[in-house]
């Protein structure tokens, strides 16, 4: 009778326990956790994590230190989980001193290309894949140079020099935007190649989304890449860009959701989205990734950490709308809950 009491009483505790892992909070009392990385998504993992605190009792200390930053303090573990918008390679990986690192999609989002340019407006100029590479390459280097003229008959723009602005840190929202500047242009593919870093033809570095945008404000005829939540906070102007079904598209939502809603996306969701073959797609577009390691070593920060993922693609999604973000949805949302079930203590999963 007493042993089947214990069984009894064991088997609530174990049905309390996983009920209170998938409401999103960890059990063990941890009241802290550190992450850092990308500032892509910031804007909405600000408020994220200002919500999470009021749900769960576990502040979230996010330092957005760009995702190249955030790769390096998850290889050295100073922080509980880094965050980055482009996929760490093999060396970085090989690099990471805990083994395995899973990158868990929380949303995707677009990235806008902005200038200033004095009486052009919002949506006003269009650029060609092509045309965009050439710039950055250092090619084209007026607004008035005939190639972009020709792509944008009736308005009227300056013999402005282009003043092109990138980010001078490493960072994610560089990896999208030169993973598409690869897809697109082969001599960009050759001569810069897609990386958080790469060696930038010329002009004007900023530090985080921040930097860039402050420097197209502050620089006549410049032009530069920003995460579209950046462009609008700020009121900036922002191109036309021409996607793979030959569509003049602005940076939107819902252009972005449908370059991520694909079906055939990887378990590992390793996966660039950029030039989508969806007509309908914003060819500027990309996941943004928790990196958590697969193995934890410290239970109770595991639990923590798996409880906080587990609840961004889950009840944090209602954020991220507003925010100017493409929430997970379909195939995304459902390979993002598959590598959440996979972070493990001693080798069992944390939640099942």
């Amino acid at each position: 009778m007493k042993r089947s009491l214990v069984l009894v009483v064991t088997a609530v505790a174990f049905t309390l326990t996983a009920a209170a892992l998938h409401a999103g909070c960890p059990t063990k009392g941890v009241k802290e956790l550190t992450g850092a990385g990308a500032t892509f998504p910031y804007p909405l993992y600000s408020k994220m994590f200002a919500e999470y605190v009021k749900a769960c009792n576990v502040k979230v200390n996010y330092q957005s230190i760009g995702s190249g930053g955030g790769i390096r303090q998850l290889q050295e573990l100073t922080v509980d989980f880094g965050a980055s918008d482009g996929i760490m390679d093999e060396k970085q990986k090989a690099e990471a001193k805990n083994g395995a690192v899973l990158h868990i999609p929380t949303v995707a989002g677009a990235e806008a290309i902005v200038y200033n340019l004095p009486g052009v407006q919002r949506g006003q100029l269009k650029l060609t894949p092509d045309v965009l590479a050439d710039i950055y390459l250092k090619k084209i280097k007026t607004w008035s140079d005939g190639r972009i003229k020709a792509i944008n008959p009736g308005v009227n723009l300056p013999s402005t020099d282009i003043a092109v602005v990138h980010r001078s840190d490493g960072s994610g929202t560089t990896f999208i935007f030169t993973n598409y500047l690869a897809k697109v242009s082969p001599e960009w593919k050759d001569k810069v190649g897609f990386a958080t870093s790469v060696n930038w033809p010329g002009d004007v570095g900023g530090k985080g989304n921040e930097g860039v945008a402050n420097s197209v404000q502050q620089i006549p005829g410049a032009i530069g890449y920003v995460e579209l939540a950046y462009a609008k906070q700020n009121n900036m102007a922002w191109a036309q860009l021409k996607n793979k079904g030959g569509a003049f598209l602005e940076p939107s939502l819902e252009s972005a959701a449908l370059a991520a809603d694909q079906p055939n996306l990887p378990d590992n969701m390793e996966v660039m989205v950029t030039d989508s073959a969806n007509p309908k797609a914003y060819p500027l577009t990309g996941f943004t990734w928790l990196l958590v390691y697969e193995n934890q070593k410290d239970p109770a920060k595991g639990e923590a950490v798996a409880q906080l993922a587990w609840w961004m693609i889950h009840e944090g999604q209602q954020y991220a709308l507003p925010l100017e973000y493409a929430p997970l949805k379909g195939p995304a949302l459902k390979k993002a809950e598959a590598l959440v079930k996979k972070i493990k203590i001693n080798g069992k999963p944390i939640l099942n």
